[in-house]
């Protein structure tokens, strides 16, 4: 029987070419406290953004300048809805 010769290049393997489809990072959810004091402060945020602004915002906007989720933004604007101190103009977000 010969003998084998080792070589110092493996050969690829078939399977190893077949990569399996990278997987999605897991987006992060956002756990938000749903009490009166955490909407309370989240309201707050969401008045100062608008103040800061001066201008309509989006949520997208209000939760990026207030550095805060969407999520806690819509929060924030339910408690300013309630309170009247916000209006819908166009879509989008502005101080009463």
């Amino acid at each position: 029987m010969a003998e084998k010769k080792a070589t110092t290049k493996a050969a690829p393997k078939k399977e190893a070419a077949k990569k399996a489809p990278a997987k999605k990072a897991a987006a992060k959810k956002t756990v938000i406290a749903l009490n009166a004091e955490n909407a309370g402060f989240k309201a707050g945020d969401v008045y100062q953004a608008l103040a800061a602004a001066g201008a309509a915002q989006t949520v997208a906007e209000i939760a990026k300048n207030a550095k805060i989720s969407e999520e806690e933004a819509l929060l924030g604007i339910g408690w300013l809805f309630k309170e009247g101190k916000i209006k819908n103009e166009d879509n989008k977000v502005v101080l009463a």
